[in-house]
């Protein structure tokens, strides 16, 4: 769990640009963002996005199935995703995105090329779990 925490820290306090890092976060400042494992059931191409990106449903346990778009298309094949745990944001409000509404945020480390890399699990936890 320390792992996904240092990670999410990393994503949260970098800039993608330059890797110095920016202002510093509060406590209560983190406690606001409700991050959760979920588990990915679907993920089709999204023609209708912008850039290039999926159409993935999240299974969050308790918290119920959300749908969202991720511009990871450059690392992962859409087929592979599916049953991969995965950490994202749940309490952004929905977002209009091409002809969907995004539902929650899948986190990442943004690469020098603007590549992602999903932040996951190293072992299986139950889905909905809050990562803090």
């Amino acid at each position: 769990m320390k792992y996904i925490f240092l990670q999410i820290l990393l994503v949260l306090s970098m800039s993608s640009n330059d890797n110095k890092m920016e202002k510093v976060l509060q406590w209560e400042d983190f406690m606001k963002v409700d991050m959760r494992v979920g588990t990915i059931l679907s993920a089709t191409l999204f023609e209708e996005a912008r850039n290039p990106a999926y159409k993935i449903v999240v299974d969050f346990g308790e918290l119920g199935q959300r749908k969202t778009s991720a511009q990871i298309t450059e690392l992962y094949q859409p087929e592979l995703l599916i049953g991969k745990q995965v950490i994202a944001v749940v309490n952004f409000p929905p977002k209009q995105i091409a002809n969907m509404i995004s539902e929650c945020l899948i986190m990442g480390a943004i690469g020098e090329d603007k590549e992602v890399t999903m932040l996951t699990c190293d072992l299986p936890v139950k889905n909905g779990l809050r990562i803090g």
